[in-house]
């Protein structure tokens, strides 16, 4: 595998993680102006996204191959988790 193949191959496992925490951090700050306003857009998904691509090498350990179910529970927890936690208690 080449160097940029590798790349390519890591950046698509984690793209699904990425994409959900700016997706979910998008809709808090449409959603939930008011509770949100003190939070950054970037803050937001940057927890989600770290979250997420930890809970992707959890899924990755834990079952041994990413795309099971499980694991995507795994990342929306992962992804909504950190995000939730923000928003309610780090103000």
């Amino acid at each position: 595998m080449s160097p940029l193949d590798a790349f390519w191959h890591l950046a698509n496992l984690f793209a699904p993680a990425w994409g959900l925490a700016a997706l979910l951090a998008l809709a808090i700050k449409a959603l939930w102006r008011r509770e949100a306003k003190s939070l950054a857009w970037r803050r937001l998904w940057g927890w989600g996204a770290a979250g997420g691509s930890v809970a992707v090498i959890a899924t990755v350990l834990l079952l041994g191959r990413d795309g099971r179910m499980a694991g995507y529970a795994l990342l929306l927890l992962g992804v909504a988790l950190p995000q939730w936690w923000l928003l309610s208690f780090r103000r």
